[in-house]
C-alpha cells in the first residue's frame, strides 16, 4: 500500500484498564483497525494525565498505576477512516476521539524486503 497526500489522522485516548471483550481496548481497536485494511495504528502509553472525569492517573514511583493514559494514532484516507468511525464509536464508550487533516509525504513499504 503507498499514500501521499491528503489523508487523515484519528487520535483515540483512553484508559489502560479500558476493556473490549476481555482484552485490552487498545489491543482492540489495533486487530480490527489491521482486519479492516488501514494503513496503520500506533499505540503510546502516557506517563501522566487526566480526561474528563478529571482523575490524574500517573506512573511515578510513588503512585504506581496500571490505569494510565493511552493515545492510539492511526493515518489512512478520509474513505478508510469514515468506515473506522462507526466502529470506533461501538467501541470506545468513555474516552476522547478526535480527527486532523494532514499530508503524508511517504507512506509504503518494500515487498521485497519482507520476511
Amino acid at each position: 500500500m503507498k499514500i501521499e497526500g491528503e489523508a487523515q489522522l484519528v487520535k483515540i485516548f483512553i484508559d489502560e484498564s479500558d476493556q473490549w471483550h476481555g482484552k485490552p481496548l487498545y489491543t482492540a481497536i489495533v486487530h480490527r483497525c489491521r482486519e479492516m485494511g488501514l494503513a496503520g495504528a500506533t499505540v503510546t502509553r502516557g506517563i501522566e494525565g487526566y480526561g474528563a472525569h478529571s482523575r490524574i492517573h500517573t506512573a511515578r514511583i510513588l503512585r504506581i498505576s496500571e490505569d494510565l493514559p493511552i493515545k492510539i494514532e492511526i493515518v489512512d484516507i478520509p474513505e478508510r477512516i469514515n468506515q473506522l468511525l462507526p466502529v470506533l464509536d461501538e467501541m470506545v464508550l468513555e474516552g476522547l476521539i478526535t480527527i486532523e487533516d494532514v499530508h503524508v509525504v511517504k507512506y509504503t513499504h518494500d515487498a521485497k524486503r519482507r520476511t
